[in-house]
Protein backbone atom coordinates (compact mmCIF):
# COMPACT_ATOMS: atom_id res chain seq x y z
CA UNK A 1 0.00 0.00 0.00
CA UNK A 2 2.84 2.50 0.70
CA UNK A 3 4.75 1.78 -2.53
CA UNK A 4 1.73 2.11 -4.39
CA UNK A 5 0.81 5.51 -2.92
CA UNK A 6 4.50 6.77 -2.56
CA UNK A 7 5.49 5.77 -6.31
CA UNK A 8 2.52 7.69 -7.87
CA UNK A 9 4.02 10.79 -5.99
CA UNK A 10 7.45 10.00 -8.01
CA UNK A 11 6.83 12.44 -10.83
CA UNK A 12 9.98 15.36 -11.67
CA UNK A 13 7.53 16.95 -12.82
CA UNK A 14 5.45 18.23 -10.17
CA UNK A 15 8.31 20.58 -9.22
CA UNK A 16 8.54 22.37 -12.78
CA UNK A 17 4.77 22.61 -14.93
CA UNK A 18 3.84 25.56 -13.05
CA UNK A 19 7.09 27.06 -14.83
CA UNK A 20 6.04 24.86 -18.50
CA UNK A 21 2.93 26.49 -18.26
CA UNK A 22 5.09 29.98 -18.08
CA UNK A 23 7.26 29.32 -20.79
CA UNK A 24 4.79 28.52 -23.19
CA UNK A 25 3.23 31.72 -23.05
CA UNK A 26 0.68 31.69 -20.06
CA UNK A 27 0.32 34.44 -17.30
CA UNK A 28 -0.86 33.24 -13.25
CA UNK A 29 -4.45 34.18 -14.68
CA UNK A 30 -3.88 31.29 -17.21
CA UNK A 31 -2.42 29.38 -15.32
CA UNK A 32 -4.77 29.87 -12.18
CA UNK A 33 -7.64 28.83 -14.53
CA UNK A 34 -6.22 25.69 -15.56
CA UNK A 35 -6.15 24.95 -11.71
CA UNK A 36 -9.78 25.74 -11.53
CA UNK A 37 -10.81 23.45 -14.40
CA UNK A 38 -8.89 21.09 -12.61
CA UNK A 39 -10.69 21.49 -9.74
CA UNK A 40 -13.84 21.57 -11.01
CA UNK A 41 -13.62 18.36 -13.03
CA UNK A 42 -12.58 16.49 -9.63
CA UNK A 43 -14.94 17.73 -7.64
CA UNK A 44 -17.65 17.02 -10.29
CA UNK A 45 -16.46 13.53 -10.39
CA UNK A 46 -15.48 13.30 -6.80
CA UNK A 47 -18.22 12.05 -5.23
CA UNK A 48 -19.93 9.79 -8.27
CA UNK A 49 -16.99 7.86 -8.33
CA UNK A 50 -16.70 7.63 -4.83
CA UNK A 51 -20.00 5.75 -4.88
CA UNK A 52 -18.64 3.35 -7.25
CA UNK A 53 -15.83 2.43 -4.83
CA UNK A 54 -18.39 1.34 -2.54
CA UNK A 55 -19.94 -0.69 -5.24
CA UNK A 56 -17.64 -2.51 -7.30
CA UNK A 57 -13.82 -3.02 -7.56
CA UNK A 58 -11.41 -0.39 -5.69
CA UNK A 59 -8.56 -1.78 -7.56
CA UNK A 60 -10.06 -1.77 -10.62
CA UNK A 61 -10.85 2.25 -10.13
CA UNK A 62 -6.95 2.79 -8.99
CA UNK A 63 -6.01 1.15 -12.01
CA UNK A 64 -8.43 3.34 -13.86
CA UNK A 65 -6.80 6.25 -12.27
CA UNK A 66 -3.51 5.37 -13.30
CA UNK A 67 -4.22 5.21 -16.51
CA UNK A 68 -5.56 8.08 -17.01
CA UNK A 69 -2.65 10.10 -15.07
CA UNK A 70 -0.80 8.96 -17.42
CA UNK A 71 -2.33 10.04 -20.66
CA UNK A 72 -2.72 13.59 -18.85
CA UNK A 73 1.05 13.95 -18.70
CA UNK A 74 1.12 12.58 -21.91
CA UNK A 75 -0.59 14.79 -23.28
CA UNK A 76 1.25 17.68 -21.70
CA UNK A 77 3.75 16.90 -23.81
CA UNK A 78 2.68 16.43 -26.84
CA UNK A 79 -0.09 19.44 -27.11
CA UNK A 80 1.99 21.80 -25.56
CA UNK A 81 -0.56 24.57 -25.35
CA UNK A 82 -3.03 26.02 -22.97
CA UNK A 83 -5.87 23.82 -24.45
CA UNK A 84 -3.18 20.13 -24.41
CA UNK A 85 -2.85 21.67 -20.96
CA UNK A 86 -6.08 22.04 -20.18
CA UNK A 87 -7.49 18.33 -21.45
CA UNK A 88 -4.26 17.17 -19.29
CA UNK A 89 -5.96 18.79 -16.58
CA UNK A 90 -9.52 17.23 -17.58
CA UNK A 91 -7.61 13.61 -17.51
CA UNK A 92 -5.95 14.39 -13.85
CA UNK A 93 -8.97 15.70 -12.27
CA UNK A 94 -11.12 12.39 -13.11
CA UNK A 95 -7.76 10.36 -12.13
CA UNK A 96 -7.54 11.81 -8.97
CA UNK A 97 -11.01 11.69 -8.04
CA UNK A 98 -11.17 8.29 -8.87
CA UNK A 99 -8.19 7.89 -6.42
CA UNK A 100 -9.73 9.88 -3.70
CA UNK A 101 -11.93 7.83 -1.22
CA UNK A 102 -11.24 5.13 -3.35
CA UNK A 103 -7.54 4.26 -1.67
CA UNK A 104 -8.81 5.52 1.93
CA UNK A 105 -11.87 3.24 2.18
CA UNK A 106 -9.47 0.44 0.93
CA UNK A 107 -6.59 0.96 3.57
CA UNK A 108 -9.34 1.06 6.09
CA UNK A 109 -10.94 -1.58 5.28
CA UNK A 110 -8.28 -3.97 5.07
CA UNK A 111 -7.15 -2.97 8.54
CA UNK A 112 -10.86 -3.69 10.16
CA UNK A 113 -10.50 -6.84 8.21
CA UNK A 114 -7.81 -7.42 10.64
CA UNK A 115 -9.04 -5.87 13.44
CA UNK A 116 -6.62 -3.19 13.27
CA UNK A 117 -8.63 0.08 12.85
CA UNK A 118 -6.39 2.38 15.00
CA UNK A 119 -3.60 2.23 12.98
CA UNK A 120 -5.06 3.91 10.06
CA UNK A 121 -3.92 6.92 11.45
CA UNK A 122 -0.10 5.55 11.34
CA UNK A 123 0.03 3.51 7.82
CA UNK A 124 -1.69 7.03 5.78
CA UNK A 125 0.95 8.80 8.13
CA UNK A 126 3.51 6.45 6.60
CA UNK A 127 1.78 6.32 3.26
CA UNK A 128 1.64 10.16 3.02
CA UNK A 129 5.64 9.89 4.34
CA UNK A 130 6.29 8.12 1.35
CA UNK A 131 4.53 10.08 -0.95
CA UNK A 132 6.53 13.62 0.26
CA UNK A 133 9.66 11.68 0.26
CA UNK A 134 9.04 10.45 -3.24
CA UNK A 135 7.72 14.13 -3.74
CA UNK A 136 11.26 15.35 -2.70
CA UNK A 137 13.33 13.49 -4.42
CA UNK A 138 11.52 13.44 -7.76
CA UNK A 139 11.60 17.19 -7.36
CA UNK A 140 15.53 16.92 -6.78
CA UNK A 141 15.37 15.27 -9.79
CA UNK A 142 13.95 17.16 -12.28
CA UNK A 143 17.08 19.71 -11.50
CA UNK A 144 19.22 17.78 -13.32
CA UNK A 145 16.85 15.84 -15.90
CA UNK A 146 16.16 19.80 -16.98
CA UNK A 147 19.57 20.47 -17.62
CA UNK A 148 20.04 17.07 -19.52
CA UNK A 149 17.05 17.28 -21.51
CA UNK A 150 14.70 20.48 -20.83
CA UNK A 151 11.14 19.78 -20.20
CA UNK A 152 10.52 16.98 -22.27
CA UNK A 153 13.10 15.13 -20.48
CA UNK A 154 11.26 15.31 -17.33
CA UNK A 155 8.12 14.94 -18.84
CA UNK A 156 8.97 11.22 -20.20
CA UNK A 157 10.86 10.07 -17.15
CA UNK A 158 6.90 11.38 -15.57
CA UNK A 159 5.27 9.51 -17.56
CA UNK A 160 7.26 6.21 -17.22
CA UNK A 161 7.07 6.44 -13.52
CA UNK A 162 3.32 6.35 -13.73
CA UNK A 163 3.22 3.43 -15.80
CA UNK A 164 5.13 1.57 -13.14
CA UNK A 165 2.71 2.94 -10.33
CA UNK A 166 -0.65 0.98 -12.51
CA UNK A 167 1.32 -2.46 -12.08
CA UNK A 168 1.77 -1.75 -8.67
CA UNK A 169 -2.00 -2.14 -8.69
CA UNK A 170 -1.96 -5.38 -8.20
CA UNK A 171 0.08 -5.61 -5.39
CA UNK A 172 -2.63 -3.74 -3.19
CA UNK A 173 -4.88 -6.22 -0.93
CA UNK A 174 -8.15 -6.87 -1.57
CA UNK A 175 -9.90 -6.87 2.07
CA UNK A 176 -14.20 -7.13 1.78
CA UNK A 177 -15.33 -3.83 2.11
CA UNK A 178 -17.03 -3.36 6.15
CA UNK A 179 -20.19 -3.46 4.92
CA UNK A 180 -20.81 -4.79 0.93
CA UNK A 181 -22.91 -2.77 -1.39
CA UNK A 182 -25.23 -5.80 -1.29
CA UNK A 183 -25.89 -5.07 2.77
CA UNK A 184 -27.20 -1.84 2.09
CA UNK A 185 -29.02 -2.06 -1.15
CA UNK A 186 -29.64 -5.82 -0.94
CA UNK A 187 -29.16 -8.63 -2.69
CA UNK A 188 -29.43 -9.42 -6.35
CA UNK A 189 -30.01 -5.65 -7.40
CA UNK A 190 -28.49 -4.25 -10.35
CA UNK A 191 -24.81 -2.25 -10.30
CA UNK A 192 -26.81 0.68 -10.92
CA UNK A 193 -29.10 0.54 -7.89
CA UNK A 194 -26.21 -0.57 -5.59
CA UNK A 195 -24.24 2.38 -7.06
CA UNK A 196 -27.24 5.17 -6.06
CA UNK A 197 -27.56 2.92 -2.31
CA UNK A 198 -24.25 3.70 -1.68
CA UNK A 199 -24.47 7.44 -2.93
CA UNK A 200 -27.69 7.91 -0.64
CA UNK A 201 -26.21 6.16 2.67
CA UNK A 202 -23.00 7.91 2.25
CA UNK A 203 -24.68 11.50 1.69
CA UNK A 204 -27.14 10.67 4.39
CA UNK A 205 -25.02 9.87 7.28
CA UNK A 206 -23.15 13.52 6.43
CA UNK A 207 -26.55 15.53 6.84
CA UNK A 208 -27.93 13.32 9.94
CA UNK A 209 -24.83 12.82 11.64
CA UNK A 210 -23.23 16.37 13.57
CA UNK A 211 -19.87 14.47 13.98
CA UNK A 212 -19.40 12.99 11.02
CA UNK A 213 -20.92 16.87 9.54
CA UNK A 214 -18.05 18.62 11.07
CA UNK A 215 -15.41 16.55 10.47
CA UNK A 216 -16.07 16.33 7.02
CA UNK A 217 -15.82 20.29 7.25
CA UNK A 218 -12.74 20.26 9.23
CA UNK A 219 -10.73 18.10 6.69
CA UNK A 220 -11.87 19.82 3.40
CA UNK A 221 -11.46 22.96 4.80
CA UNK A 222 -7.47 21.16 6.18
CA UNK A 223 -7.06 19.78 2.25
CA UNK A 224 -8.22 22.94 0.70
CA UNK A 225 -5.84 24.88 2.22
CA UNK A 226 -2.58 23.28 0.75
CA UNK A 227 -3.97 24.20 -2.35
CA UNK A 228 -1.45 26.64 -2.68
CA UNK A 229 1.72 24.64 -3.64
CA UNK A 230 0.61 24.72 -7.05
CA UNK A 231 2.23 28.65 -6.98
CA UNK A 232 5.49 27.61 -4.92
CA UNK A 233 7.33 26.94 -8.42
CA UNK A 234 6.11 30.87 -9.43
CA UNK A 235 7.06 32.17 -5.97
CA UNK A 236 10.51 30.86 -6.51
CA UNK A 237 11.31 32.56 -9.56
CA UNK A 238 9.85 35.50 -8.66
CA UNK A 239 12.37 35.31 -5.65
CA UNK A 240 15.22 35.49 -8.29
CA UNK A 241 15.63 31.46 -8.74
CA UNK A 242 16.89 30.31 -11.66
CA UNK A 243 14.69 27.63 -13.51
CA UNK A 244 17.76 24.59 -12.62
CA UNK A 245 17.18 25.98 -8.84
CA UNK A 246 13.53 26.55 -8.63
CA UNK A 247 12.96 22.37 -7.75
CA UNK A 248 15.64 22.61 -4.83
CA UNK A 249 13.76 25.45 -3.27
CA UNK A 250 10.22 23.44 -4.04
CA UNK A 251 11.73 20.77 -2.42
CA UNK A 252 11.98 22.31 0.80
CA UNK A 253 8.54 22.28 1.37
CA UNK A 254 8.23 18.94 0.52
CA UNK A 255 10.68 18.12 3.24
CA UNK A 256 8.46 19.60 5.70
CA UNK A 257 5.32 17.38 4.33
CA UNK A 258 7.69 14.21 4.41
CA UNK A 259 8.19 14.93 8.36
CA UNK A 260 4.26 15.99 9.04
CA UNK A 261 3.06 13.26 7.29
CA UNK A 262 5.43 10.75 9.13
CA UNK A 263 4.82 12.40 12.60
CA UNK A 264 1.38 11.76 12.25
CA UNK A 265 0.81 8.28 13.67
CA UNK A 266 2.43 9.90 16.74
CA UNK A 267 -0.04 13.28 16.81
CA UNK A 268 -3.12 11.23 16.14
CA UNK A 269 -4.91 11.94 19.27
CA UNK A 270 -3.99 15.82 19.59
CA UNK A 271 -6.77 17.60 21.00
CA UNK A 272 -8.94 20.69 19.22
CA UNK A 273 -6.56 23.16 21.08
CA UNK A 274 -3.74 21.42 19.90
CA UNK A 275 -4.75 21.56 16.37
CA UNK A 276 -6.02 24.79 16.18
CA UNK A 277 -2.53 26.47 17.55
CA UNK A 278 -1.22 24.24 14.86
CA UNK A 279 -2.86 25.40 11.85
CA UNK A 280 -2.25 29.25 13.57
CA UNK A 281 1.79 29.13 14.10
CA UNK A 282 1.79 26.92 10.36
CA UNK A 283 0.42 29.34 8.33
CA UNK A 284 2.02 32.18 9.88
CA UNK A 285 5.42 30.40 8.88
CA UNK A 286 3.91 29.87 5.60
CA UNK A 287 2.90 33.91 5.18
CA UNK A 288 6.65 34.93 6.40
CA UNK A 289 8.76 32.60 4.52
CA UNK A 290 6.72 33.65 0.91
CA UNK A 291 7.64 37.44 2.32
CA UNK A 292 11.42 36.83 3.03
CA UNK A 293 11.87 34.33 0.45
CA UNK A 294 15.13 32.25 -0.84
CA UNK A 295 16.06 29.58 1.37
CA UNK A 296 14.93 30.70 4.90
CA UNK A 297 11.53 31.68 3.60
CA UNK A 298 11.60 28.51 1.68
CA UNK A 299 12.81 26.72 5.01
CA UNK A 300 10.01 28.38 7.15
CA UNK A 301 7.30 27.78 4.58
CA UNK A 302 8.10 23.52 4.34
CA UNK A 303 7.73 23.85 8.85
CA UNK A 304 4.37 25.55 8.25
CA UNK A 305 3.27 23.13 5.33
CA UNK A 306 4.49 20.46 7.35
CA UNK A 307 2.13 21.48 10.41
CA UNK A 308 -0.98 21.50 8.38
CA UNK A 309 -0.10 18.26 6.50
CA UNK A 310 0.00 16.78 9.39
CA UNK A 311 -3.07 18.22 11.26
CA UNK A 312 -5.00 17.25 7.85
CA UNK A 313 -4.21 13.47 7.85
CA UNK A 314 -5.30 13.74 11.48
CA UNK A 315 -8.42 15.29 10.61
CA UNK A 316 -9.64 12.71 7.96
CA UNK A 317 -8.00 9.64 10.72
CA UNK A 318 -10.64 10.94 12.87
CA UNK A 319 -13.50 11.45 9.83
CA UNK A 320 -12.57 7.76 9.11
CA UNK A 321 -13.55 7.04 12.73
CA UNK A 322 -16.15 8.86 12.92
CA UNK A 323 -18.18 6.53 10.10
CA UNK A 324 -21.11 4.04 10.03
CA UNK A 325 -18.90 2.18 7.45
CA UNK A 326 -21.59 1.37 5.03
CA UNK A 327 -20.55 3.92 2.23
CA UNK A 328 -17.08 5.31 3.50
CA UNK A 329 -15.69 5.45 -0.09
CA UNK A 330 -18.27 7.80 -0.52
CA UNK A 331 -18.40 10.01 2.69
CA UNK A 332 -14.48 10.42 1.86
CA UNK A 333 -15.39 11.65 -1.21
CA UNK A 334 -17.51 13.90 -0.04
CA UNK A 335 -14.59 15.54 1.54
CA UNK A 336 -12.43 15.30 -1.96
CA UNK A 337 -15.45 17.26 -3.34
CA UNK A 338 -15.77 20.09 -0.20
CA UNK A 339 -11.96 20.71 -0.47
CA UNK A 340 -12.14 21.07 -4.19
CA UNK A 341 -14.71 23.46 -4.25
CA UNK A 342 -12.41 25.57 -1.92
CA UNK A 343 -9.50 25.06 -3.67
CA UNK A 344 -11.14 26.45 -6.90
CA UNK A 345 -11.74 30.02 -4.53
CA UNK A 346 -8.53 30.07 -3.74
CA UNK A 347 -7.28 29.83 -7.25
CA UNK A 348 -9.62 32.45 -8.22
CA UNK A 349 -8.34 34.56 -5.62
CA UNK A 350 -4.86 33.75 -7.13
CA UNK A 351 -6.22 34.76 -10.30
CA UNK A 352 -7.85 38.07 -9.39
CA UNK A 353 -5.19 38.87 -6.91
CA UNK A 354 -2.44 38.57 -9.60
CA UNK A 355 -3.73 41.48 -11.24
CA UNK A 356 -2.61 43.85 -8.30
CA UNK A 357 0.08 41.66 -6.22
CA UNK A 358 3.09 39.82 -6.31
CA UNK A 359 2.99 36.06 -5.75
CA UNK A 360 4.74 36.68 -2.38
CA UNK A 361 2.10 38.85 -0.74
CA UNK A 362 -0.66 36.59 -2.34
CA UNK A 363 0.39 33.32 -0.68
CA UNK A 364 1.01 35.73 2.32
CA UNK A 365 -2.94 36.83 1.99
CA UNK A 366 -4.42 33.63 1.40
CA UNK A 367 -3.05 31.92 3.86
CA UNK A 368 -4.87 34.35 6.60
CA UNK A 369 -8.15 32.41 6.48
CA UNK A 370 -6.50 29.43 8.06
CA UNK A 371 -6.90 31.27 11.45
CA UNK A 372 -9.82 31.63 11.22
CA UNK A 373 -10.09 27.42 10.70
CA UNK A 374 -7.43 27.33 13.84
CA UNK A 375 -9.51 29.17 15.94
CA UNK A 376 -12.91 26.77 15.48
CA UNK A 377 -10.59 23.50 14.81
CA UNK A 378 -11.57 22.43 19.04
CA UNK A 379 -15.58 22.74 18.03
CA UNK A 380 -14.88 20.74 14.50
CA UNK A 381 -12.24 18.07 15.51
CA UNK A 382 -13.73 14.92 17.18
CA UNK A 383 -12.19 13.36 20.24
CA UNK A 384 -9.72 10.61 19.59
CA UNK A 385 -11.14 7.05 20.18
CA UNK A 386 -9.33 4.65 22.02
CA UNK A 387 -8.13 1.91 20.56
CA UNK A 388 -10.48 -1.74 20.12
CA UNK A 389 -14.22 0.69 20.67
CA UNK A 390 -16.41 1.52 18.83
CA UNK A 391 -17.86 4.86 18.50
CA UNK A 392 -21.64 4.84 20.10
CA UNK A 393 -24.23 6.29 18.07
Amino acid sequence: MVAYASVREFVPLYGLYALLFEDHGLDTRSISSLFVLWSVVAFVSEVPSGAWADTVSRRGLLFGSGALLTAAFTMWLVWPGYWGFALGFVLWGISESMKSGTFEALVYDELAARGCEHRYAAIMGYANAGEMTCVFVAILTAAPLFEIGGYALVGWVSVAITVVDIALVGTLPAAPKVEEADEIAGRGDTVLVRYMSSLRAGTSEIRTDRVVRRSVVLAAALLACLAFDEYFALLARESGAETGFVPVLVALTAVGQVVGAATAGRTATMSGRTMGAVVIVGSALIAGGALAGGIAGFTAIGVGYGALHNTAIVAEARLQDTMSGRARATVSSVVGLTSEVLSVAVFAAYAIGSLWLPMAALVAVTVLPLVGLGVVAPRLLPAARPAGTERER
